[in-house]
């Protein structure tokens, strides 16, 4: 079982695999949406205005969490569980980074070995710390003969470069390009008070124009092209840039800013292709919650200039990517094999991902 909640705190989604040398199967997933007292906590510790004490607090709370919505719902039993955990702190550069939730409740609970804190080994090793998916992305995605890319838009969008046009491998890319739902959700939720949580359909977007004097202004911030390995999260693209973008686009309507957040992340992700991937992408797979917003899945075509398809045509359900990455990655590591692709993170060797808890 792999367990997953993303930078975008909405709630936790869990996916039973079956897992073997060769493949990996999808056999149940679901989601658990967070409470929303608990998802106000998670965002206040994600946005460093939480003390040691609600952290640690915190920290058993949503492992509890994740144990209470992990039961009565798989069959058959999971032998193993991969859990990320929610990321409240991530600095690349700096070699840190902190998932919570403590994975004893899930030990305890369901009486089998877990493994989490998947990030730290990869960043002592000289990595990123992420991407971490992209080994999935391989196993899944990969068509020979062609240059396919996996685009998952959590609460940051990530892609994955699978370009098999030569060799006997694909030749793997991968990094994070910017945001995805972070900000259009951010601004939902400040735009009513909090009575929305994101834009659903993309519905707000559709009835807005897109500000291009802002989206330029935007598009020149210095991460877009920085190169590969790379990674962000809620310290370049959350509350603090959303606070700025609110700033500058004063007199735009509702709708014009929900367009314009919208057409920024599809322009992000289609100038990091442009600057840092292999040219000729033939498709781009969608996944993730952004991939069920019409209005973003529709820039994103035009602005990558590539056919855009949902992992749910390939049989693949959006919200169960990430965490069967993190079942594989569970397996990987239970069987002693690195999870890292040092090319995609930067580190300076395969290693093991993850400490194990057994009961």
């Amino acid at each position: 079982m792999g367990i997953m909640s993303g930078t975008s705190i909405d709630g936790v989604d869990y996916a039973l695999c079956e897992v073997s040398d060769a493949a990996i199967e999808l056999r149940k997933h679901w989601q658990a949406k967070f409470p929303v007292k608990l998802r106000q906590r998670l965002q206040r510790a994600a946005a460093n205005r939480s003390t040691t004490y609600e952290l640690g607090q915190l920290h058993h709370d949503l492992g509890r969490f994740y144990a209470e919505h992990a039961t009565g719902v798989s069959s058959p039993k999971a032998e193993l569980v991969g859990l990320h955990g929610q990321t409240v702190f991530h600095d690349a550069k700096g070699r840190a980074t902190l998932q919570i939730g403590e994975p004893a409740w899930l030990v305890e609970k369901l009486r089998v070995p877990v493994v989490s804190n998947f990030r730290a080994g990869d960043l002592a090793a000289g990595g990123q710390g992420a991407p971490l998916a992209t080994i999935f992305h391989e196993w899944v995605f990969a068509q020979r003969g062609a240059h396919v890319c996996v685009n998952n838009l959590g609460g940051i969008s990530n892609v994955t470069s699978l370009d098999w046009r030569y060799g006997a491998k694909p030749r793997v890319t991968a990094f994070d390009t910017g945001p995805a739902n972070m900000l259009m959700d951010l601004a939902m939720a400040r735009l009513t008070k909090g009575r929305q949580s994101f834009d659903r359909d993309g519905a707000w977007a559709r009835r807005g124009e897109a500000d291009e004097r802002l989206l330029a202004r935007w598009l020149k911030h210095p991460f877009f092209r920085r190169k590969p390995p790379k990674s962000t999260g809620r310290e370049l693209f959350g509350e603090s840039f959303l606070d700025r973008a609110f700033k500058e686009a004063r007199g735009l309507s509702k709708f014009d800013l929900l367009a314009t957040l919208t057409e920024f992340t599809a322009w992000s992700i289609a100038l990091n292709c442009q600057l840092h991937l292999p040219p000729q992408v033939r498709r781009i797979i969608l996944c993730g919650g952004g991939a069920a917003n019409p209005e973003l899945r529709k820039a994103i075509e035009e602005n990558v200039a590539a056919e855009a398809v949902s992992c749910e045509s390939l049989g693949w359900p959006a919200q169960a990517i990430e965490p069967a990455a993190f079942a594989l990655l569970a397996w990987l590591r239970v069987n002693r094999k690195p999870g890292n692709l040092p090319s995609t993170t930067g580190a300076t060797r395969g290693v093991l991902l993850g400490q194990i808890a057994e009961p």
